[in-house]
């Protein structure tokens, strides 16, 4: 049989390897989460210029100011839904992401939990008489620290939740200005 000093050695060691495990998930995460903004970055600049090319020669060609203003106005209702479409592309990236970041937290912290939890049943077990308000308060603060951390991974989902329904309301404010815009300019034609 392990002392309790074995016991807690062995658990300490067991712990730090699941957070060394986790840090590098999270890492991991990180940089394929980075890579993928990176990706959808260039991309979007990679059209941008190649389009921004093309109006140029088109205004360059255009034979009056008004032709100039119409194909300018014109530019303004595709840019409006590209850029709706950048923002719900970015805010799918951070979301998933995010999802994936809780995801492997969560289990990482269920099976610390499950760990943790057999550990203390076994310590009080095998606990010598009178040390049962020391296991109760050892199972006390797992409870509590398993409660902080429900609480906090409720408050990151709703703020992950705020931050998807403000880059959509953003983006339909963005498309609704610009067809307005677009209209505004069609109708002074």
């Amino acid at each position: 049989m392990f002392s309790f000093q074995d016991q807690f050695s062995a658990a300490t060691k067991s712990n730090l390897q699941a957070q060394l495990d986790l840090i590098n998930t999270l890492t991991a995460k990180a940089f394929e989460g980075v890579e993928k903004i990176v990706e959808l970055n260039l991309s979007a600049t990679r059209a941008s210029l190649e389009e921004a090319t093309v109006v140029a020669r088109q205004l360059a060609s255009a034979k009056d100011p008004q032709e100039a203003l119409a194909l300018a106005s014109a530019q303004a209702q595709p840019g409006a839904e590209k850029a709706a479409a950048y923002g719900r592309h970015l805010a799918t990236i951070v979301s998933t992401t995010q999802a994936e970041f809780t995801k492997a937290a969560e289990a990482q912290i269920a099976e610390n939990t499950r760990k943790v939890s057999a550990l203390i049943d076994e310590l009080s077990k095998n606990a010598p008489p009178g040390s049962e308000q020391a296991v109760s308060l050892l199972k006390a603060a797992l409870s509590n620290a398993n409660a902080g951390y429900e609480q906090l991974t409720k408050n990151s989902k709703q703020a992950v939740e705020a931050l998807e329904a403000n880059l959509s309301n953003a983006t339909r404010q963005f498309t609704a200005a610009a067809e307005k815009a677009t209209g505004a300019t069609r109708t002074k034609k």
